[in-house]
């Protein structure tokens, strides 16, 4: 915003906050694995910094303004489908699609269930199954069909509330890996993983009555709209404060 300039009241302003960094995709063990599973360069974090308090009912406005923002457009790092390679947003948005997406469990019990289901055995051991295929993964334990196949025998030990958790679609996602990926015969890793990027990405604090620890964090996936030869294309990422 220019010296001088007036400023529109009730309008969020962004700064880009290259200092802050994720050391829950920086260390050597998460590297490796996101290596493994065919992860490593595909997947990154970062801030950026609001100037006025957040109101839900305003997510739209904001989720907007953080798109148009200049100090936005030139930083936000987006992973081109057609090339693979990290490419900046680099234009102005001109729409977006923005659903909240819950963000309510405070611990890593959510997942014990795997293990009284069958699932997993109690050594940590993924149990196998027959190879079968959905689309594009191959499935070979019972993982993998819990995450993937709805008319499985257990896919319902996950409630749709469930699978729309943040913590839930983290977990999916490095479950299922990329285009290579080399799976894992235990589950710890993707426990591990999935708890130390759900820590670094999502902010709690005791509630000064109850004493009790409370999630503050708002997450949403986004849906965002760039004009590319008068076509809208869309661009798909998750945003979150």
């Amino acid at each position: 915003m220019a010296a001088g300039e007036p400023r529109d009241l009730g309008s969020y302003y962004f700064r880009f906050l290259p200092q802050r960094t994720f050391q829950c995709l920086s260390t050597q063990e998460t590297t490796s694995r996101l290596r493994q599973w065919s992860m490593l360069g595909r997947v990154a974090a970062q801030a950026f910094g609001f100037d006025q308090t957040f109101q839900a009912y305003r997510k739209d406005d904001f989720v907007m303004a953080f798109f148009k923002d200049p100090n936005v457009i030139p930083n936000l790092k987006l992973l081109s489908d057609s090339s693979g390679q990290w490419i900046t947003l680099g234009s102005e948005v001109k729409k977006i699609e923005a659903t909240n997406v819950p963000c309510t469990q405070l611990s890593m019990s959510f997942f014990h269930r795997l293990y009284d289901e069958d699932i997993v055995r109690d050594d940590g051991h993924i149990i196998k199954c027959l190879d079968s295929f959905c689309d594009p993964f191959p499935i070979s334990d019972e993982l993998r069909k819990v995450l993937l196949v709805e008319d499985s025998e257990k896919y319902e030990i996950f409630s749709q509330a469930d699978r729309e958790e943040f913590l839930f679609c983290l977990f999916k996602h490095l479950c299922l890996g990329g285009a290579l990926c080399q799976y894992e015969d235990v589950l710890n890793p993707y426990l591990e993983t999935t708890k130390l990027i759900y820590k670094d990405l999502v902010s709690v604090r005791k509630n000064p009555q109850t004493k009790k620890i409370q999630i503050t964090s708002s997450i949403f996936k986004v849906t965002a709209y760039v004009s590319v030869k008068g076509n809208l294309q869309p661009i798909n990422l998750i945003t979150g404060y």
